[in-house]
């Protein structure tokens, strides 16, 4: 086996990993959610918890993916092309975590973390 073909199968492995970590992610959130629902359990918090455990999921899948690129990438044929297009899937892949972020916290990252017994509101103020 040479080098690139090394590279390129754990680059592979790398991806698979992410799309694993995503599909366990669903399947786990949506089991829990189901028997919160069954249980009867409040309606609106199993549903917020069921967003951010598959957003959790998401966001960890998708950091696995941008590795396996950037290890094929750079390993394998660092052109200006090849890292021209790495940089915008990375650029678009980021975005997507970042609002993934914000949607889970519901604050902005610079933003103050919520005072005990105070909720975030969508702008990132404390109520």
């Amino acid at each position: 086996m040479d080098f690139e073909t090394v590279v390129l199968s754990i680059g592979k492995a790398i991806d698979a990993a992410g799309v694993l970590i995503i599909l366990v992610g669903l399947t786990v959130g949506t089991v829990i959610y189901l028997k919160g629902v069954f249980r009867g359990q409040d309606t609106r918090a199993t549903y917020r918890r069921y967003r951010q455990d598959i957003g959790r999921a998401i966001l960890l899948g998708l950091e696995f993916l941008v590795a396996g690129d950037i290890i094929r990438t750079v390993a394998i044929s660092p052109t200006f092309a090849s890292v021209g297009v790495l940089a915008l899937i990375v650029a678009v892949r980021t975005f997507l975590s970042f609002s993934l972020e914000v949607e889970l916290d519901g604050r902005w990252p610079w933003g103050k973390p919520a005072a005990a017994g105070a909720s975030a509101t969508r702008d990132g103020t404390n109520t």
